[in-house]
């Protein structure tokens, strides 16, 4: 492999979400000019999940300590495998391979996350350093593990106000008193697929069941009032909060599922709308599978004196990507890449566990 050099790595980063919609993988290129990071991307892919995959990871939550293993070993191998076969075909070179994994446990309240994926799996398939379990050592210095993307959102995509990624849980990231601050704000596609499931559909398509329903301003003020959205950052969601709180609550009401879904939708517009008024009149970047829901875009958008830029399509969805491959950039050069403002940790720190070959 040829000496890294500071001023220009080459890596592919790996990137499964909450919402299962596939692994996203990016080819990239990072610059450094001695004052500030930019990037190119080489190539991208989403490789979409057969049902095999979605259910394993769906439900590993539930699994025996010995098949969670297996999951882990097995899943990674998967991940070498999808990616050897990314790198051949692009003929991209890459010093590293980032990979964020799939998260199946998140409870920083119990000291632990868990992404499945093993590292040693994917160096040992591709012969590439490979660097994994980002979120383990925040979680160890005292911190909520994520969200890990405002690195990026700093380093690269600083000419936003705020950067706001639409995936299976919404979150936010920008500057404010020189910190940078980041945070979830609440479930997005990973609810919102919940309800698409259970009418037959993958996803809400364009938001096509959103826009048939009506809003019930009883349970709207019930998801509003929910403990969380009033708890200052830093804070983070995951699958866990979601079975615990969420969907407790919207079980309990006896309303027409389409209009449970259109009340979904304009809380989740409400806490977004909340959580970019530190400022106003200014720029959002949006980002994720969601910038692509007409519908959730269109209620934002009449909710908000903000203006939303939807990017290209390969920011749009591999912006994730393309932040954990400048993660483990950061990573293998021992600069910082985990910021204590954003994850409430001891300290800042450079996370990631690198696996040789």
């Amino acid at each position: 492999m040829k000496q890294l050099s500071k001023n220009n790595i080459r890596a592919v980063g790996l990137m499964s979400g909450t919402s299962l919609d596939g692994l996203d993988l990016v080819a990239a290129e990072f610059f450094y000019s001695g004052t500030s990071w930019s990037y190119k991307i080489h190539a991208a892919e989403t490789i979409h999940y057969l049902y095999e995959w979605i259910d394993r990871l769906a439900t590993g939550h539930l699994l025996s300590g010995e098949n969670l293993i297996r999951l882990h070993v097995e899943y990674g191998r998967w991940l070498g495998i999808q990616t050897k076969k990314f790198i051949q075909k692009t003929g991209f070179e890459p010093d590293l391979i980032a990979s964020h994994g799939h998260t199946i446990f998140h409870q920083p309240e119990n000291h632990y996350t868990f992404q499945a994926g093993s590292g040693f799996e994917i160096a040992s398939e591709t012969g590439i350093i490979t660097i994994a379990d980002f979120r383990s050592a925040d979680i160890a210095f005292g911190g909520q593990g994520a969200p890990l993307v405002p690195v990026g959102d700093k380093l690269l995509f600083d000419q936003y106000d705020y950067c706001l990624n639409l995936g299976g849980f919404a979150n936010i990231s920008y500057n404010e008193n020189q910190k940078r601050i980041a945070y979830d704000i609440c479930p997005v596609n990973f609810i919102l697929n919940y309800f698409a499931r259970k009418s037959g559909y993958e996803f809400d398509k364009n938001g096509k069941l959103g826009r048939s329903g009506l809003i019930n301003q009883s349970l709207l003020d019930c998801l509003n009032a929910i403990d969380y959205y009033s708890c200052m950052p830093p804070k983070s969601l995951g699958r866990e909060w979601v079975e615990m709180v969420l969907l407790p609550i919207l079980k309990e009401v006896t309303i027409p599922e389409n209009n449970i879904i259109r009340t979904i939708y304009e809380h989740i517009a409400l806490q977004i709308v909340k959580s970019t008024s530190v400022f106003d009149s200014k720029k959002i970047l949006v980002t994720g599978g969601g910038a692509f829901n007409g519908f959730l875009i269109e209620r934002i958008r009449a909710l908000t004196n903000n203006e939303l830029i939807i990017p290209d399509f390969e920011t749009v969805c591999f912006k994730e990507a393309l932040v954990f491959a400048f993660l483990g950039t950061l990573r293998i050069l021992d600069i910082n890449n985990c910021l204590s403002s954003v994850t409430g940790s001891l300290r800042d720190h450079c996370a990631g566990v690198i696996y040789r070959v």
